[in-house]
């Protein structure tokens, strides 16, 4: 991803963090982080990111999806004896499609951003309801078509050992200079 879209990425979350009422520190906003998966197709497979925090114990963070965009499939594995991340999504703006492990829903509200996301028991989220998902669920999710403002309250987060059903992606961004 090249830094002019990352700034315009993080100047277009800034606008659905404003919709959803999430007053933001300047610290905080130019640490937005935009994750394209390394997939290079930022509006389908893509999440806009604020860590508030990350310790050992636990992790609060605002996800940003832009409408219809998705997060791929994965799950947070064992790491270093740990069970892997348990995460609670609260739904602040939008309607989010949640979709995990479990009995596959008769139909599903939105199609599936790749062949790779597979889990079909869908959680439909809008603001006020959330899910918590127990460590090594798979799931994705996606925005519906005015996008989403997502609260993640988790324990530790290792983004790094995250395992993605798709092989193509690379969970930690590349920036390319201009």
């Amino acid at each position: 991803m090249k830094r002019s879209e990352l700034r315009a990425a993080q100047a277009r979350a800034l606008e659905y963090f404003d919709k959803a009422g999430i007053v933001l520190t300047d610290e905080e906003k130019e640490r937005i982080e935009v994750a394209d998966f390394g997939l290079g197709e930022l509006e389908k497979q893509g999440l806009e990111i604020l860590t508030y925090v990350n310790t050992e114990r636990c992790c609060a963070k605002e996800l940003v999806l832009f409408p219809n965009q998705a997060c791929p499939e994965h799950l947070h594995p064992p790491v270093d004896g740990d069970p892997g991340k348990e995460e609670t999504f609260r739904c602040r703006w939008g309607t989010v499609y949640l979709y995990v492990d479990g009995p596959p829903s008769e139909s599903i509200s939105v199609d599936p951003p790749s062949e790779y996301c597979r889990v079909r028991h869908e959680i439909i989220l809008r603001p006020g309801d959330q899910y918590t998902l127990a460590p090594g669920t798979r799931h994705w999710f996606k925005a519906g078509p005015e996008g989403a403002v997502v609260s993640e309250f988790s324990t530790r987060s290792r983004d790094e050992a995250d395992i993605f059903t798709d092989p193509n992606i690379r969970r930690m961004p590349e920036i390319e200079e201009d």
